[in-house]
């Protein structure tokens, strides 16, 4: 009986330590599975010009790119996946955003609209106070019935303002109303220097922000996948109405910017080809905001946020916003590809 009872106890403990053994193995290869896909989500990869995968962890480290020299009184640059400021021109001073307000704006829109088959009038009584203020308009006409997403794509590409005002009283009946909920995003935000009175950015003294609780703004944005697509888009066609029977063509204000001036689409062609997969953005402008633009590029697979504000020039002179952050996003790309391929700069 004992001798049968120890074989037992013996079988038993072998047992047990065979299980110990596969749940230690099973584990193991849990953590290496876990660390593995860690490690590609650190790493993706992007497609080279030759057609060969090129690893895109490869962050610039801060003090490497130069904003000094900027035509921008006040600029920020971000590493996207972190939020790690990377260089900075008066990063944390006072700035009136002008239409970079209207990322605000199509934020809070996007979080609390719930009804987006909705047919939205657009209200006549908004115009005369826009047109005395000589606000930017996407082109809607007074009564026309349009779509929240056409909404969107009119504030944040042609930058009108008849949308952000439509689309207040659509949703808060008050614009009062709704642009206390802009505060209280903001507040939510951590943007403790930042403080709106409207919808569109139109200016006012005690509208205000910094380049660096903008470029807050825009993180959160990119976080809303159908504020980042429209931010990326060139040109929207609204679906035809009574008023536009063939649509209304709503074009990137950043991308006519970019067309408009030789030299800056062809470093867009040859940025495109050196490692620039994505590029967007909201400019803004008024005689006291300057030239303002709030942008994103992904270059060899990672994301950079750039914010600039109060560069000299109007909508006459050359864009200067829009140069400024070609050469800050040229100067990204020369430092990755060399990181990257250990060759000499091709950008």
């Amino acid at each position: 009986m004992r001798q049968r009872q120890k074989k037992i106890r013996g079988g038993r403990r072998g047992w047990k330590a065979l299980c110990c053994f596969y749940l230690a193995l099973a584990a193991f290869c849990l953590i290496l599975i876990w660390r593995m896909e860690a490690q590609r989500e650190k790493t993706p990869l992007t497609g080279g010009v030759d057609g060969t995968f090129l690893f895109s962890d490869m962050p610039v480290a801060p003090g490497e790119v130069d904003v000094s020299g900027i035509n921008s009184r006040f600029g920020i640059l971000l590493d996207g996946p972190t939020g790690r400021i990377l260089a900075e021109k008066d990063g944390g001073e006072r700035m009136y955003p002008a239409s970079m307000t209207k990322l605000m704006t199509a934020l809070v829109a996007v979080e609390r609209t719930e009804e987006w088959d909705a047919a939205i009038r657009i209200p006549s009584e908004i115009f005369s106070a826009l047109m005395v203020q000589h606000a930017s308009l996407a082109g809607f006409e007074p009564g026309e019935t349009v779509t929240p997403e056409e909404l969107l794509y009119g504030m944040l590409l042609p930058s009108g303002a008849e949308c952000c005002a439509t689309y207040a009283l659509w949703l808060a009946g008050d614009e009062d109303v709704f642009v206390g909920w802009m505060n209280e995003k903001a507040a939510d935000l951590g943007m403790d220097h930042t403080h709106f009175v409207n919808p569109s950015g139109l200016h006012d003294r005690n509208h205000y922000s910094t380049p660096e609780d903008m470029a807050i703004l825009l993180q959160a944005c990119l976080q809303e996948e159908r504020l980042k697509n429209i931010l990326e888009t060139q040109r929207f066609q609204t679906e035809p109405t009574s008023l536009h029977p063939e649509g209304l063509c709503l074009e990137s204000t950043l991308y006519q910017a970019v067309f408009a001036s030789e030299t800056l689409t062809e470093q867009w062609e040859s940025y495109k080809e050196a490692g620039l997969s994505a590029l967007g953005g909201k400019t803004g402008y008024t005689s006291q905001a300057g030239l303002c633009l709030a942008s994103f590029a992904c270059i060899h697979g990672r994301e950079y946020i750039l914010i600039t504000g109060e560069a000299q020039g109007d909508h006459t002179t050359d864009p200067y916003h829009v140069e400024d952050a070609f050469s800050v996003y040229g100067q990204i790309l020369k430092l990755t590809q060399q990181e990257i391929t250990g060759d000499q700069p091709s950008v």
